[in-house]
């Protein structure tokens, strides 16, 4: 389990608000999605997303998260 840095914490914030793509790495795995929603389900912190190509949700446990990237 890795810890998010505040820098990491305000990429997921600022992409919530802008409605911008953001990497995420998790398990060997890069996600590229939209965050929808930051929020706290049964006290662990997740990301409601949206895939940009299919449109698809997917939900993401912050606690689970290797590495967030700003993708420009």
């Amino acid at each position: 389990m890795a810890q998010l840095s505040v820098k990491q914490y305000d990429t997921i914030e600022d992409a919530v608000v802008k409605g911008r793509r953001i990497g995420i790495w998790r398990r060997g795995t890069e996600y590229l999605i939209i965050p929808l929603a930051l929020r706290v389900v049964n006290r662990r912190e997740c990301i409601d997303t949206r895939h940009p190509a299919t449109g698809a949700n997917l939900r993401l446990w912050l606690d689970e998260v290797d590495s967030v990237e700003d993708v420009r």
